[in-house]
């Protein structure tokens, strides 16, 4: 299956979806993207589950929210953070559909090689 071809793009576009790529270009908002796709957690239940400090994980969150990725909402003192673009999980799910591809393309290879 191939993909939709899209016209060429604009310089200025193009710096865009750089930009976009950039944001994903980090294990940690990936871990936190994947923790919110089952739904809303707390900043506390996503620094748990990060296995990082409560800044580090609060810097990451704003970088995803300043990229449209998430949204946050505040309920008291709780600050809970969910997906505000669900477009984000097709990209992954392409480029784990690939890496899965290749990864078995590679194995088969090295099976033969025994």
């Amino acid at each position: 299956m191939r993909a939709k071809k899209h016209a060429d793009l604009a310089p200025e576009a193009l710096e865009l979806v750089a930009g976009r790529f950039r944001v994903l270009s980090e294990p940690l908002r990936l871990l936190i993207l994947q923790a919110l796709r089952d739904g809303e957690k707390n900043v506390t239940e996503l620094t748990e589950i990060a296995g990082s400090t409560q800044p580090n994980v609060s810097k990451h969150l704003r970088v995803l929210q300043e990229a449209g990725l998430i949204g946050r909402r505040q309920e008291g003192n709780t600050v809970y953070c969910f997906i505000a673009d669900p477009s984000v999980f097709d990209l992954c799910d392409t480029v784990c559909g690939s890496l899965s591809s290749r990864i078995s393309a590679q194995s088969r290879l090295f099976a033969r090689r025994r």
